[in-house]
């Protein structure tokens, strides 16, 4: 078992001068851990109908439910290493099925996309997915339980906020007393209004996509709503910002953008953040705009965030976050920090050019790490990129580290399994050791990434590699974890099981470690150019604090064993006051011991990696 499922680390002492420029300021008034985020598809975790037909009704394929999240699962759960759960698809929003006598309107096909609809097409801010309740007239009552319950078992509660856009066909029948429903008081006589919450088309009518390549809503199957046509005069611009009153069917067709107070033009209807708001904290944010008029759809979704800190949800994830103002952002979260200041706060930020805006203007706790980190290791997974890359990624980093979430998986990327980004989800370990130990940062894994999930089921809507989040589906190798929701992995495979076992203790070993939260220096070149065989598969690295010293080093190579002397430069070991002498090293995954020569000042590790496989161990101390 240990063959491949073994990670090394040294664990200790010491702080270098950037420290403070590596690390934000108020790290220090954050817990001193590691932060680790479950992903999960709400919908799909305790589906365990495993008929998986094509476009399948949600009678036909099953759904989950917010009852699914027992006491045991979410136990099980925490105790992979969890410490927030992203319920993702909790919103509600546009989806093929009749609630009608919950007093909900049916669903257009012409713009929902899949049957289940798109989680990020919110069709009412105030309230979540019937399809996630047993009873939808309680739907906010059991998700409100939920809530509670992932409470009760120490981890806190994420959902999503879409900002960008929503449902074309939103409508907010469950919105509290005296908020107005997006777009009920805009002037639709013009393109633009500052206060407007829609931009508009004046004098056309929205038409539907021109559908090609055998796509068809619903998989082309009879329904009285897929007849080619949607109600919307005048037309609205798309989520994505096509201007056309028919959207091409590669467009956000589903939804319409919300006016920020953008004019067309690309000029800004509103005020500014003085240059010097950079590193002001975010009470002076939340000062700079009181008093301050700005454009509705500002107060809108301020109102919406606010409403469910208040209904017990921790924090947010921000789908394309960078589509909106970083003002509006300054403004929001300036407002949810002052209610809850540890409420947790991840954007959906792809331009690197525009994360420190976003972190420091627009006061985001954190970012995806896509374009830099997750691209570079993708790359190495699929056998074309080289470990070399990893550390100038990290060092162009630096001053963000913390503010970069890191992940492998998530429900817009190939599943690591599939044929199409690596083809063996063993090549995901290495990976993240990687992921989840070089940086301060948080670690998020995507539920069924520990269970080696391929996403090989045609869904409907789109194709396979990625786990569908537009249909009703069932996904195979969660479902044997699941095991008729007795959440006990039953029915893994052995694979599967070991697998699953890693992650476990690659997460609650990030979770435990203080040295994780401290200091980092590749050692990866030093390697290179001074141990015999060492390459560019293989990458390694140390983290320390006071109390840890800590060695990373992980083969990339599925194929490759190496037998290293890895070496620990000389002012390292300084750093660490470690005086010549063999020292115990205990491996931190699985508890075996191994020793660490320091010899004329420099240390000396014998290790023997297996393809794929890493290391982890822990200096004991006296």
């Amino acid at each position: 078992m240990k063959n491949y499922y073994i990670v090394l680390l040294l664990l200790g002492f010491c702080c270098t001068p950037n420290l403070k420029e590596r690390i934000p300021m108020d790290i220090e008034n954050k817990k001193n851990r590691k932060i680790v985020v479950y992903q999960v598809f709400t919908r799909l975790f305790g589906n365990t109908n495993t008929t998986n037909k094509p476009w399948g009704t949600i009678e036909e394929n099953g759904v989950g439910k917010f009852n699914d999240f027992t006491t045991k699962a979410l136990k099980e759960i925490k105790d992979l290493g969890i410490t927030h759960i992203w319920y993702t698809g909790v919103p509600h929003h546009a989806v093929i099925n009749d609630y009608t006598q919950y007093g909900i309107s049916n669903d257009d096909p012409d713009v929902v996309k899949g049957r289940a609809g798109s989680p990020y097409a919110v069709k009412d801010y105030y309230n979540v997915n019937p399809d996630l309740a047993v009873n939808p007239e309680n739907r906010l009552e059991e998700f409100k339980a939920l809530i509670n319950r992932t409470h009760e078992q120490g981890m806190k509660v994420i959902i999503d906020i879409v900002p960008n856009h929503v449902a074309r066909g939103y409508e907010g029948r469950t919105n509290p007393i005296g908020v107005s429903d997006f777009g009920a008081n805009d002037d639709t006589a013009v393109a633009y209004h500052k206060d407007n919450n829609f931009y508009y088309i004046p004098g056309s009518s929205f038409k539907v996509p021109q559908w090609r390549d055998g796509y068809a809503p619903l998989g082309g199957e009879n329904n009285a709503l897929a007849n080619g046509t949607f109600t919307e005069v005048p037309a609205k611009w798309t989520g994505n910002g096509s201007r056309l009153s028919q959207p091409d069917m590669n467009d956000w067709y589903e939804t319409v953008k919300i006016n920020y107070g953008v004019r067309p033009d690309g000029t800004l209807d509103f005020e500014q953040l003085p240059q010097d708001f950079w590193n002001r904290d975010v009470q002076a944010h939340f000062e700079f705009w009181k008093g301050k008029e700005v454009p509705d759809s500002w107060n809108k979704f301020k109102d919406i965030a606010l409403y469910w800190i208040d209904f017990g949800v921790d924090g947010f994830r921000y789908d394309m976050a960078e589509m909106v103002p970083v003002e509006f952002w300054s403004y929001m979260n300036s407002a949810i920090k002052t209610k809850n200041p540890e409420a947790f706060l991840l954007a959906e930020v792809y331009n690197p050019g525009l994360y420190r805006e976003y972190i420091h203007k627009g006061k985001m706790d954190y970012l995806y790490d896509k374009v830099e980190l997750y691209d570079s290791i993708k790359h190495i997974m699929q056998g074309h990129g080289w470990t070399d890359h990893i550390p100038k990624v990290l060092d162009g980093l630096q001053d963000i580290e913390h503010n970069m979430l890191h992940f492998l998986e998530n429900h817009d990327e190939q599943r690591i399994a599939s044929p199409e980004f690596a083809g063996d989800a063993k090549k995901g370990m290495p990976a993240m050791v990687v992921s989840a130990t070089s940086t301060t940062a948080p670690t998020m894994l995507y539920f069924g990434q520990e269970t080696g999930e391929p996403a090989a089921e045609h869904a409907g809507f789109g194709s396979p590699s990625r786990t569908s989040i537009f249909d009703y589906i069932g996904v195979p190798s969660f479902q044997r974890w699941v095991n008729d929701k007795k959440f006990d992995g039953g029915q893994l495979t052995r694979e599967e099981t070991l697998l699953r076992d890693f992650y476990k203790r690659l997460l609650n070993f990030t979770i435990g470690s203080d040295a994780l939260m401290g200091e980092y220096q590749e050692i990866h070149f030093y390697n290179k150019e001074h141990t015999a065989g060492y390459d560019h598969r293989v990458f390694s690295y140390v983290r320390w604090i006071e109390n840890e010293k800590t060695v990373v080093i992980s083969n990339f190579d599925s194929e490759k064993r190496y037998a290293l002397d890895l070496r620990i430069p000389k002012e390292i070991i300084q750093e660490w006051k470690l005086k010549d002498g063999d020292y115990v090293v205990v491996d931190g995954l699985y508890g075996s011991e191994k020793l660490l020569l320091v010899q004329n000042g420099e240390g000396h590790i014998a290790v023997a990696l297996h393809p794929l496989e890493s290391f982890i161990f822990t200096l004991k101390l006296e």
